[in-house]
């Protein structure tokens, strides 16, 4: 059968073209996703700042949960830890314990916090293309090393040290002034040096270098460490050195880091972005293994379809069912092994695009490399080979269990009755998509709603790839008037529709799932930040908002502010994420003094007056996890600390103010970035007043109240972006599977369209049916697609935002059907101009 199969591979090219071409796109998803997997699990975290420092010292980034359980006498201890997103700082008595150790020459400790050099005209400098900028203590200077190429160290208070391309960018050199804006109030300096790394320029951030009591004054953290850097003694062990050093913090929550893990401790974004990807391209490898199934099995289905005269004959010459299913098993394996190694490997070039979009988002840091692995492109080639050996023995089930004598007669007729089987599965799938869309409206929170949404939408679209028949004929019906319209062409397009209800519902099928998972793509995105937005807007009551183009607002800007007469209520806001147990929470920390003039969360229950007295108000989301009024709670701070807080007030706008609220000076004491984000101004006064009394703080600006919600809206365009991107993928995968689908569709007529050309039919009306056809399709899957994105859309509202109402954009809407049309009459007319080049009877001579 081998044989066969290679010889059948060999002289029906064109047959197996399209599965080909499903196989290998198929493939490049499952390589491009499987390697964000592998760079999640495994990708190195590359040191810029702790180049010199063969060990660190830093706090545990993690909060834990521990649960025992005992069943049949054993005890099974269950650990789970989920990452916090501020710098969990240290004792600095843990220093002289690190220095103690044998084979330390030095333990550095390093204290960091945002920086800013503020140029003469008042614009806030960031790191290089726009990265970081970040404070430090010279003492910590020896961690990558900074030599001094000018100059003196930093000993007083009013002294900085800048590093070499900051001071080239902004023509600062020593002895001059410099305005610094860090934690507080803007600063002047005096240049005192100028320092550069050992092994060239940083290029993810800048570096600002003051004296070791002030470092400690603008970090706001007395007594405290960031991280501790070990530089060894010539000679050192590392090994042992780090097991002497761990031994010696045992009963601390220290955790000691070899080499390989310095870049996890300096850039903690990149340890949340392997996380992510993880998720990331877990999700995505899924939802585009599932719409590859549908695809592949339509497009096999479709092809042995177009051979069934072949296989209907080798079943009348006595080939047993066994081995149809055998030769049809093997040329898919043949074409599959193929298509998943070319697939594979040109998936490679999608992960390396893809990686790089997320760096430009700033999803992920440039310092997390792409991790490339052989299990990636191994497991394209293996799910590849199953899937298609799987989808040919699926859709070659009825031809070789039929009848030879049957299997004749159908292919001569082509036209084959709809499988009454197929009714069940079909059925089966409806009845899942509809629980899944049950269960979509109850869940809450984006990261549970997501994986379900996709799932809702690849559940409808295979019930309707199993009863596709059954909806073409309805479908058929309802446009047979419209399209008789057109006396010859629109008769022809309505008989060969109903005369071949599978190809009709072949090419149905990849343009639903188009339709429908392209509108749910953008409008889930589009549903959730429009509500988050108009929740935002309907309780913010402030006149004004200040912000800043730098690191934030300090707090001596809104005081300024606050002094002013006419102003009844200033509150300013600072964000950050906590865990209550492991469960993540956004939050939201508020000067409660005149909160109730500038803010309305949408009280339900309580009262925001307790909030500065260890209060806590929620969400109606959170309050389901944390509990309602008077639920004593333990909370971890970003920075892992934990503080004990009772739930004060429940509120219903949790998309626009965040799950939890809490006191500024709580949440800004546990936060890297103090300053606050934005401050909402209640005032009988002009915006130009206000711009006066805040003019001596570089960056502040005062905007009108709404602006508030387009500072946040940019933050949520930003996230969706990435969204759009990842998903993306799958569209183009999708739109992919409709040109292929059709395109094998109408090759596979030649003969069909040569029969109607010799009974008298012109060209241009078969060209004519042709398009008629497409423009049902197209229609059919449009309502369909449509309906499926709505239902899923409708439940995932009715779950986030408590309404049956997606955001829907008509014009946005009109690009996806036009999309859609545009695809499925290219496909088909220039698959149509091929199949109608040769002569009629020079065809069916062919065929014959």
């Amino acid at each position: 059968m081998l044989r066969y199969a290679f010889s059948t591979l060999r002289f029906r090219k064109g047959g197996f073209i399209g599965a080909f071409l499903a196989l290998l796109c198929a493939a490049a998803l499952i390589t491009a996703c499987g390697t964000l997997l592998v760079t999640g699990l495994t990708g190195k975290i590359k040191t810029e700042r702790y180049a010199a420092a063969s060990i660190m010292v830093a706090g545990d980034q993690n909060v834990h949960s521990v649960k025992v359980k005992e069943k049949n006498g054993k005890k099974k201890v269950k650990h789970k830890a989920k990452p916090l997103d501020e710098r969990v700082w240290l004792p600095a008595d843990l220093i002289a314990k690190v220095g103690a150790v044998p084979g330390v020459k030095a333990a550095v400790p390093e204290r960091e916090f945002p920086a800013h050099v503020v140029t003469r005209e008042g614009r806030i400098i960031s790191g290089p293309d726009g990265k970081v900028s970040l404070g430090h203590s010279w003492e910590s200077a020896a961690l990558t090393p900074f030599k001094l190429v000018d100059g003196t160290v930093p000993r007083a208070a009013d002294q900085v040290v800048l590093d070499r391309e900051l001071a080239s960018r902004t023509g600062l050199k020593v002895g001059d002034r410099v305005t610094v804006q860090a934690t507080g109030a803007p600063t002047a300096y005096r240049v005192s040096g100028i320092a550069a790394p050992q092994d060239g320029d940083l290029r993810e951030q800048s570096s600002l270098f003051f004296s070791a009591q002030e470092a400690e004054r603008l970090s706001g953290r007395v007594d405290q460490v960031a991280v501790i850097g070990v530089i060894p003694e010539q000679g050192a062990d590392q090994a042992e050195l780090k097991s002497a050093i761990s031994s010696a913090l045992e009963g601390t929550t220290a955790q000691v880091h070899g080499a390989d893990d310095r870049g996890a401790v300096e850039f903690l974004g990149a340890s949340k972005a392997r996380v992510q990807l993880i998720s990331m391209g877990g999700a995505i490898a899924a939802v585009s293994l599932l719409v590859a199934i549908l695809v592949v099995v339509g497009t096999f289905a479709l092809s042995i379809q177009q051979r069934y005269r072949e296989l209907a004959l080798l079943r009348a010459i006595a080939a047993t069912p066994r081995q149809i299913r055998r030769l049809i098993g093997r040329e898919a394996a043949i074409i599959g092994l193929v298509a998943g190694g070319v697939g594979a490997v040109a998936g490679l070039p999608i992960a390396v695009w893809l990686h790089g979009k997320f760096v430009d988002f700033g999803t992920i840091p440039a310092t997390l490399g792409l991790a490339l692995s052989p299990y990636p492109i191994l497991a394209a080639v293996v799910v590849t080979v199953l899937g298609a050996w799987a989808a040919a023995r699926l859709s070659a089930r009825r031809v070789a269990q039929i009848r030879p004598a049957e299997a004749l007669s159908e292919a001569a007729m082509e036209s084959r009755p709809f499988v009454a089987k197929r009714l069940i599965p079909g059925v089966i799938f409806l009845v899942v998509g509809v629980v899944l869309l049950f269960v979509l409206s109850i869940l809450h929170t984006e990261p549970a709603s997501a994986p379900v949404t996709y799932l809702c939408v690849i559940m409808l679209s295979a019930a309707v790839a199993l009863l596709g028949p059954v909806i073409a004929r309805a479908g058929i019906a309802a446009l047979s008037a419209p399209l008789r319209l057109s006396r010859i062409s629109g008769y022809l397009a309505v008989a060969n529709s109903r005369t071949n209800l599978r190809r009709f519902s072949g090419a149905l099928t990849p343009l639903t799932l188009l339709v429908g998972m392209t509108c749910t793509i953008i409008f889930v995105q589009s549903t959730l930040g429009h509500a988050a937005q108009s929740q935002a807007q309907d309780g913010n009551l402030a006149d004004y908002t200040i912000a800043s183009s730098g690191p934030g607002v300090p707090g001596e800007a809104a005081d300024k502010v606050r002094d002013l007469s006419g102003v009844t209520g200033v509150t300013e806001v600072v964000r950050s994420t906590v865990r209550v147990g492991l469960d993540k929470f956004q939050i939201q920390g508020v000067t409660p003094e005149g909160l109730d003039k500038t803010m309305d969360p949408g009280i339900v229950s309580g009262s925001l007056k307790d909030l500065a007295d260890g209060g806590m108000a929620v969400s109606e989301v959170a309050e389901g996890i944390v509990g309602g009024v008077g639920s004593k709670v333990e909370v971890t701070m970003g920075d892992g600390t934990r503080v004990p807080l009772t739930v004060v007030a429940v509120y219903d706008r949790g998309l626009g103010f965040g799950d939890l609220t809490m006191a500024h000076d709580l949440v800004a004491a546990h936060v890297d970035n103090p300053l606050s984000s934005a401050v909402l101004v209640k005032a009988d006064r002009t915006k130009e007043e206000l711009a006066s009394a805040v003019s001596d703080y570089p960056g502040v600006q005062v905007l009108d109240g709404d602006q508030v919600e387009s500072l946040r809206a940019d933050q949520q365009q930003s996230n969706a972006a990435v969204n759009f991107v990842a998903m993306g993928l799958i569209i183009a995968f999708t739109a992919i599977a409709v040109v292929n689908t059709l395109a094998m569709s109408t090759t596979g007529r030649t003969r069909e369209f040569a029969l109607l050309r010799l009974v008298g039919t012109t060209r241009l009306q078969v060209v004519r049916m042709l398009r008629l056809e497409s423009l049902a399709v197209v229609l059919l899957a449009v309502v369909v697609g449509t309906a499926i994105a709505v239902a899923t859309l409708t439940a995932f509202a009715i779950g986030m935002t408590g309404s049956a109402a997606p955001y829907l954009s008509a014009i946005v809407y009109a690009g996806i059907v036009a999309v859609a049309a545009c695809l499925a009459l290219a496909a088909t007319m220039i698959s149509a101009r091929i199949s109608l080049a040769g002569k009629p009877a020079d065809v069916i001579g062919a065929r014959e």
